[in-house]
């Protein structure tokens, strides 16, 4: 069984220190690197699904949240304020207030709807230290968010977008889903009122599941305050089952902030508000991609993608030739000579990586790479072009596949 905060130490990829602070974890080069390479595939994947990226601060005034409803219902998980100028400011606990200041920050017409608005952005919550723990819970959390301002006729179809969205990237991140859960209001006072739009809401979410065909079941208890959601569940090698996707159908905010839009008829109407996360907060889907992989992430996500092995010192040269090829590629590679090292001792060292590359005399000198993957199969001796060319193709169909016939 995988643990991240001990596979993360060991593989340099983040750590914390007591002067930051719990909670607070820092990322070294390496998982700044996985990091980067999957918000930048979340945002390629949001901006070929029709969304435009936005980015708004990570304070707001203690009015905002009042207005929005997280200073009534959540407050107990946000920091306290700050006294700045005489105004009282607060660490954003969510990022979907300012998202509705953004839609409401001009005139809005139907052809703009759906709206698709999406952000990488920070948030913070006032996490006990007592539940704190490596990269699954923390203080400081970098959510990929998004808000679609949308018709009632378009939400159900949306949500629906939503859910195809998190199923790619699951596949392409080589994430299982455990259960889709419906997450419905339970006993006690945490909701905001208002009946009638909590029925609308939970009949468009069963709408959108039943579009996608996924299995779902409704729980109780589990609903955000403002209304029903469908949260993508994931269990971790210890069994343990988090949240780590979810997709919102919101009739409370618009209504607080007074959004309206310019209908076909002229009039002024409200829309509904769609809020969608597909891989939750980088620091969970990390942690969890560390524990489901052991450290071997998918190739086109792994820190360093080719490692380069010359054998003896005089194939060196050659070897950092390759890399610079692999490099030109857009190809995370590094060399590990003998200085590092036995051949043996290097290819162990390397078994996370998932492509090898062994070069002796006889590959340097006729330009040809002796392939090895992680996985222990040997595609065999090929051309260096070749070989760079396939995994260059791998890497940017991304998936979990090492390797593909030629």
């Amino acid at each position: 069984m995988h643990d991240h905060r001990r596979l993360g130490r060991e593989l340099g990829l983040f750590d914390t220190d007591p002067l930051m602070g719990a909670g607070l974890p820092y990322w070294l080069p390496d998982g700044a690197v996985v990091r980067h390479t999957l918000e930048e595939y979340v945002r390629e994947a949001e901006r070929a699904a029709g969304y435009r990226h936005v980015y708004s601060p990570v304070l707001g005034k203690r009015e905002l949240y009042e207005l929005s409803g997280h200073w009534d219902h959540y407050r107990d998980d946000m920091y306290p304020p700050m006294e700045l100028g005489g105004e009282q400011m607060l660490l954003r606990p969510s990022l979907c207030p300012h998202h509705a200041l953004i839609f409401r920050s001009r005139t809005r017409s139907h052809r703009e709807l759906p709206l698709r608005m999406a952000e990488l952005g920070g948030m913070y919550r006032s996490e006990r230290s007592g539940v704190l723990g490596g990269l699954t819970r923390v203080r400081a959390i970098q959510l990929n968010d998004a808000h679609i301002f949308c018709t009632p006729d378009q939400a159900a179809e949306e949500a629906a977008g939503a859910l195809a969205l998190i199923s790619r990237a699951y596949a392409d991140l080589g994430i299982r889903a455990s259960r889709h859960r419906l997450s419905l209001p339970g006993g006690g006072g945490k909701y905001v009122a208002g009946p009638a739009l909590w029925r609308r809401a939970t009949t468009l979410l069963r709408e959108a599941l039943d579009a996608s065909g996924v299995a779902y079941e409704a729980v109780e208890g589990e609903a955000a305050f403002y209304g029903p959601k469908i949260d993508v569940q994931i269990t971790d090698p210890a069994g343990r089952e988090t949240t780590l996707s979810t997709v919102q159908i919101d009739f409370h905010q618009p209504e607080r902030f007074s959004l309206r839009h310019t209908g076909p008829d002229g009039a002024r109407h409200r829309p509904v508000m769609v809020h969608r996360s597909v891989i939750g907060s980088v620091e969970r889907a990390v942690a969890h991609l560390l524990e489901e992989h052991g450290g071997a992430f998918p190739p086109w996500l792994a820190p360093v993608q080719l490692v380069v092995l010359p054998v003896g010192e005089d194939q060196e040269e050659r070897a950092h030739a390759v890399v610079r090829e692999a490099t030109a590629l857009g190809l995370r590679a590094e060399v590990s000579g003998p200085a590092d090292g036995s051949l043996g001792a290097r290819i162990r060292r390397a078994r996370l990586v998932p492509y090898q590359a062994v070069l002796g005399a006889r590959e340097a000198a006729d330009g040809l790479l002796a392939v090895r993957l992680r996985d222990g199969r040997r595609p065999g001796v090929l051309p260096a072009a070749e070989f760079l060319r396939r995994v260059e193709q791998r890497v940017r169909a991304r998936g979990t596949a090492l390797w593909e016939p030629a």
